[in-house]
This record gives structure tokens, C-alpha cells and sequence, in this order.
């Protein structure tokens, strides 16, 4: 039985709720209410049930913990603070300043302690199901003497208002992933007023609908309620647990339960009441009391002891299991095999040739031989996608060995998962998609990218190419925004011989995700004899075809399958006596990032005539056609039509890439 809460739990609550209040002062913005609603049961969390090693925040074994409710991060930042993180109080104070460790939401990698980047309602939550989704992976490999953690999640309504969150707990409850556990912020409010403005639904029964646990505390004060439906949570064993917390935004404030509490700070009158009601000393500001303090430091200690005992038994599976333990590490480290290259699959010339998604499902399929941790599956496309992986077997509830996942039509959830399958570590996850539904999963996206996490998207069925499903399905201005994201690395391979070096790409880049992008349709395979060696798709672009007899007079630069259309049309200007050359350009990141002297090698500066060839918008072409470029791209959606029909009607034909390099000419 667990011993009763005294005066120092009460402290370290108010303590909680009295830092959000000063720092959200101090800074006159941020959220002060989430944190004074929700500090016990944070306490009774951190105190009681996580389990963290505040010395060692990376611990492989350690519980997850992730502040859905990101606006609340005051409430993080105080339990880092107060259970001995890195996070001196000086930071606290400098709450949502440049340069601070607080910033307004966690960003993970900024902050000690911080799992996940969450303010984007929802992500967080979605997130924590991949994490909880890598842990049951490790555990089914490595057995739970190397792997036994829980991830906890702090939601609040606005979390489970957004669609993310729909799709990612129905995916957990199908799962039964029993090692997630979600503490529900029920306070009623949201923004705009009460939440019966908009949201009148009973949470718990949807959630018992999707094979959840539910549970509910009628009191967010009430510790030792929380204390017993916490350990009822953590002992379920069979499916994952929601908790509604039934909570009072900005407790003990003269604007308790009131919107305005939400987003803003408490006025120093408001202030001033709020301390009276808790007994709180006026000054000094970010006072900590010392039970306080000693309370929450108790942590370092249980999480050092927790940490050895695990040591304990990770030594002694290393000299039972060798060889398990040496792929354990391998995963941890993500460590490819050294050769790893040379089994990949090599495509000989062929003039009809393969989809690139086709030449993608080969490559992932030996990739998938050699490494062990790497995993995925699609959104309910795999076999348009080519993700599956032979004898990979499918992850599923109480057989999570399995290298499949299949995340049913939920676009969005799945790319979260593969962020908090990222995070978590011991995996590589890859997931698939048709290009165009990129805008189904932006959110999580751009997220990985902000966060800098190996998430590998592979998207297919590229352009207009793929025919008769219409504008709907045709992606137009999609690669342009993807290349507008900071920290992005999109591929789109011209033939079946770049795809293995775009995969190579995407397995090295480490600490950043990458976009993998394939036609439906066939595309010719270059004889490697007669053009550049298709590793030059690890430059981003290089030249693929030189120009016969000299000099060239015009450059031809195209991506994916266009790139053909380009060495059609060289032929075509060859035989008028124009010398041109052939770029493909599959990354224009990877390009970017080259050494001025590459770029000007590729490009060759004094050469002005130059012709961007691909079937998508022009944006964020201009920097590399120049001044005097020309266009061979889709200024309007797409028809539904045969993809070759399609393609011929809009313009990507070798004649029309003719036609824009004698304008270029003539223009130059």
C-alpha cells in the first residue's frame, strides 16, 4: 500500500501551480491556468508512478512523458525543475525568452527531459502511440528484461477534439497497446468559452469503443484518488488506459474555470489573490519551498536505484544472450552494416523499365534483410506503396515481432507514430502514402522535421502521371511545399538505378527525416554505360547525359520521370546542330548543400539558356533555371485521363522541352 501524502505533496503542488503563475507573469504571456488545474496529478505522476532518472535522461528504460497539452509547459518545466533536471530556475524565469530552455511550447533536443515537441493539438498524443508502438517492438525482440516502460500522456480536450487524435487512439485500442497510458485534462474549458460551445460528447465511452480502459476521478485535488486510479492504470496489462480528470482551470485564481485564464497571464491583483487563497508568500517570485524541493529531489534517488537494477539485469542478459544483446545495441545506435550498399539490388538497362515504387518495394525488401530495425508499412496502400516486407509478418495486438504495420486509412496518425517510433529509438520506420496525401499528414510532417527525426516518408503515385484517377489524386503543388520546409530532404529518383542511392540517403540522414518520392508508372532504367553512374543522385544532381561535341548551349534539368523526356529531347537538339546537356536533379536539398564549386560544375554559371522539366508548379525553380530559364511544368491541376494521355495533353512531351530550350536560346 502506497504511503499517504503529507504537507510536503502539498507544497510541491502549489509549489507547481505558483511557478506557472510567476513565470507566466514574468513574461506577461503564456498559460497559467492548464498547469494549476493539473499540478497534482502531474505530482502524483512524477512522484509515484513514472519512471524517470532524472540524472540520466536518456535511459533506454525510462517511462515516456508526453505534455500533449504543450501550451502547459510551465507544468513541465516546473517537474523538470523540481526533480532535479537540468533546468535551472534562472531558465523558469526567463520563461518564453530568446534563448531560453522554456520556450512557449516543449520542443524536444532544445530541452533536457523533453520527449516530443507538442503544442499542435493532438500530435502529442498520436506521437505517444508510436512511442508506445517502438517499446512494444523491443520488448517482443528482446524481452522485457531489457524493455518494460510505460508512456504517459497529459491530453487536454483540444487534443482530443482534433482529428489526430481520433485516428491515433483507435489505432492503440486495436492494438492493445496496454503500455499507454493518457491522462485526460478534463477542465471544461477550452478557448472560446465552455467546451459545451462545441464539444458534448462522452469522451470515456468513445474511448471504450476504440478497447480502451477507462477510468475517471471526479477530483483533480483528490491525491490519493488519483493515486489509486494511476496504479490501476499502470497494472492494466491486456489494452491502453485513459484517465478523465475532472480538473478546474486556473484553480484557486479569482478566475478559476474561466476562459481568460487559459492563454493569458494573471493580472498582479489576480496574482495577489491567487497566493492569499494558497497561503502563499506574495515575494519573493518563484519561491520553492524547501519540503517542497526535497519532496520531488526523491526522484534522483529512486531513478539512480531503478537504473541500476536495470543495469544489473542488462549485464547479465548480455553474457546469456551475446548475440541478441549485440543487435539490441545495434538498433539503440541504428549501426548499418558496412557493406550495406553492395546488397543492394542493381537494375540493368531496360528501355520499357519499372515504376520507381516497384524498384523502392525491391530495394526496402533487402534493405529489410540487413537491418533488422528497420520497419514499416503504409496507410492502407501497401500494396500500391510496395512497403511490404517479405516475411516481415504484421505488427498487431500480441504480436508486436512483427516488421509490418499496417495503419489503416489514417494518413496523418500514421506519420505521428513514425515521429514517436523515431523518438523512442531502436527503429527505423518508414511509412507510405500516395504523394498527394501529403496534405492529409502536414501536421506530423512538419514536425519531423522541426524535431530533426528519422522519419522516412515514402510517397508514391508522383504527378499526372498516374492517370485516370483525376486531379484529385494528381499532385501538383505538393513537392514545391514540401521543399519549402525547413530541414526537408525530398528524393524523386529519375529511374530504377537512383532509387537504391535515394534509400541510402534517407538511412544515413540520421537526425532528419526524408521524403521518398516514386511514379506509378513505368519509367525507362538508363544504361549506366553510356550515362553517369546513378550515384550522383547522392549530390542531388549531376549531370546525367554531356552534351556531344563541346560546350553545351542549353542545360535540360528534370526530376523523377521527366528526366527522360530531357535525354529524348537532347537527341531531338542534337540533330538541329544544339549541344545540350542532361541534369537530373533528383534532391534539391542535397543539391543545395554542396559546395558552390559543385553547383557551378552541374549548372555551369556561364551557360544562361536552361530548361526546369518536371510535372509539378514551378515554385522554388527560379534559383536554379536562372534569369533566362524556361518552364516545362503544370501551372493548373491536372485530368483524369491514361497517365500517358495526361501527360502528352499537359505538355511533357520531349517536343515541348525542344520548344522551351529554342525560346531559351533565343532569349539568351
Amino acid at each position: 500500500m502506497s504511503k499517504a501524502f503529507d504537507a510536503a505533496d502539498a507544497l510541491a503542488v502549489n509549489t507547481i501551480r505558483m511557478l506557472a503563475v510567476d513565470a507566466t507573469r514574468q513574461a506577461n504571456c503564456g498559460h497559467p491556468g492548464m498547469p494549476m488545474g493539473m499540478a497534482p496529478a502531474a505530482h502524483v505522476l512524477w512522484t509515484r508512478h513514472l519512471k524517470h532518472s532524472p540524472s540520466n535522461p536518456h535511459w533506454v528504460d525510462r517511462d515516456r512523458f508526453v505534455l500533449s497539452a504543450g501550451h502547459g509547459s510551465m507544468l513541465l518545466y516546473a517537474l523538470l525543475h523540481l526533480h532535479g533536471y537540468n533546468l535551472p530556475l534562472e531558465e523558469l524565469k526567463n520563461f518564453r525568452q530568446w534563448g531560453s530552455k522554456t520556450p512557449g511550447h516543449p520542443e524536444y533536443g532544445h530541452t533536457e527531459g523533453v520527449e516530443t515537441t507538442t503544442g499542435p493539438l493532438g500530435q502529442g498524443i498520436a506521437t505517444a502511440v508510436g512511442m508506445a508502438m517502438a517499446e512494444s517492438s523491443l520488448a517482443a525482440r528482446f524481452g522485457k528484461d531489457l524493455v518494460a516502460h510505460k508512456t504517459w500522456v497529459i491530453a487536454s480536450d483540444g487534443d482530443l477534439q482534433e482529428g489526430i487524435s481520433h485516428e491515433a487512439s483507435s489505432l492503440a485500442g486495436h492494438l492493445k497497446l496496454a503500455n499507454l497510458k493518457v491522462i485526460y485534462d478534463d477542465n471544461h474549458i477550452s478557448i472560446e468559452g465552455d467546451t459545451n460551445l462545441a464539444f458534448s460528447e462522452d469522451v470515456l465511452k468513445r474511448y471504450e469503443a476504440y478497447g480502451w480502459q477507462t477510468l475517471r476521478v471526479s477530483d483533480a485535488n483528490d491525491l490519493e484518488a488519483l493515486d489509486r486510479a494511476l496504479s490501476e492504470a499502470a497494472a492494466e496489462t491486456q489494452r491502453p488506459s485513459i484517465i478523465a480528470v475532472r480538473s478546474h482551470i486556473g484553480y484557486g485564481s479569482p478566475l478559476q474555470d474561466n476562459a481568460k485564464v487559459h492563454g493569458s497571464a494573471l493580472s498582479p491583483e489576480d496574482i495577489k489573490k491567487t497566493k492569499d487563497f494558497f497561503q502563499w508568500p506574495q515575494e519573493p517570485t518563484f519561491h520553492i519551498p524547501g519540503e517542497a524541493q526535497k519532496r520531488c529531489l526523491e526522484s534522483v534517488e529512486r531513478g539512480k536505484k531503478a537504473e541500476a537494477e536495470w543495469n544489473s539485469r542488462r549485464d547479465a542478459y548480455a553474457k546469456a544472450h551475446p548475440d541478441k544483446f549485440k543487435s539490441f545495441q545495434q538498433a539503440l545506435h541504428k549501426e548499418l552494416p558496412v557493406d550495406l550498399e553492395k546488397k543492394l539490388p542493381v537494375f540493368p538497362a531496360d528501355e520499357k523499365g519499372l515504376a520507381t515504387r516497384q524498384s523502392s518495394g525491391k530495394t526496402l525488401n533487402a534493405i529489410s534483410k540487413e537491418v533488422p530495425f528497420f520497419m514499416g508499412g503504409s496507410a492502407d496502400l501497401a500494396g500500391s506503396n510496395d512497403t511490404l516486407i517479405d516475411g516481415g509478418g504484421d505488427f498487431e495486438a500480441g504480436h508486436y515481432e512483427g516488421r509490418i504495420f499496417h495503419f489503416g486509412i489514417r494518413e496523418h496518425g500514421m506519420a505521428a507514430a513514425l515521429n514517436g517510433m523515431a523518438l523512442h529509438g531502436g527503429v527505423i520506420p518508414f511509412g507510405g502514402t500516395f504523394l498527394m496525401f501529403n496534405d492529409y499528414m502536414k501536421p506530423a510532417y512538419r514536425l519531423a522535421h522541426l524535431m530533426g527525426l528519422q522519419s522516412i516518408f515514402v510517397f508514391t503515385h508522383d504527378s499526372i502521371g498516374q492517370g485516370e484517377d483525376g486531379p484529385t489524386h494528381q499532385p501538383v503543388e505538393t513537392l514545391a511545399a514540401m521543399r519549402a520546409t525547413p530541414n526537408s530532404c525530398v528524393i524523386r529518383p529519375a529511374d530504377s538505378g537512383e532509387v537504391p542511392y535515394a534509400w541510402m540517403v534517407a538511412l544515413q540522414r540520421k537526425n532528419a527525416p526524408t521524403a521518398l518520392v516514386f511514379t506509378r508508372q513505368a519509367v525507362p532504367t538508363f544504361d549506366r554505360s553510356k550515362f553517369a553512374p546513378a550515384s550522383g543522385l547522392l549530390k542531388g544532381a549531376y549531370v546525367l547525359s554531356e552534351a556531344k561535341g563541346g560546350t553545351p548551349r542549353v542545360i535540360l534539368i528534370g526530376t523523377g520521370s521527366e528526366v527522360q523526356l530531357c535525354v529524348k529531347a537532347q537527341e531531338l537538339l542534337e540533330k538541329e546542330g544544339v549541344a545540350a546537356r542532361v541534369v537530373s536533379a533528383p534532391s534539391l536539398e542535397l543539391f543545395a548543400a554542396q559546395p558552390l564549386s559543385y553547383q557551378d560544375q552541374v549548372l555551369l554559371p556561364s551557360i544562361q539558356s536552361r530548361v526546369v522539366v518536371e510535372a509539378a508548379t514551378s515554385f522554388g525553380w527560379h534559383r536554379w533555371a536562372g534569369a533566362k530559364g524556361r518552364f516545362v511544368t503544370l501551372e493548373r491541376f491536372g485530368a483524369s485521363a491514361p497517365g500517358s494521355v495526361a501527360m502528352k495533353n499537359l505538355g511533357f512531351t520531349p517536343e515541348n522541352v525542344v520548344k522551351a530550350a529554342r525560346e531559351s536560346l533565343k532569349d539568351s
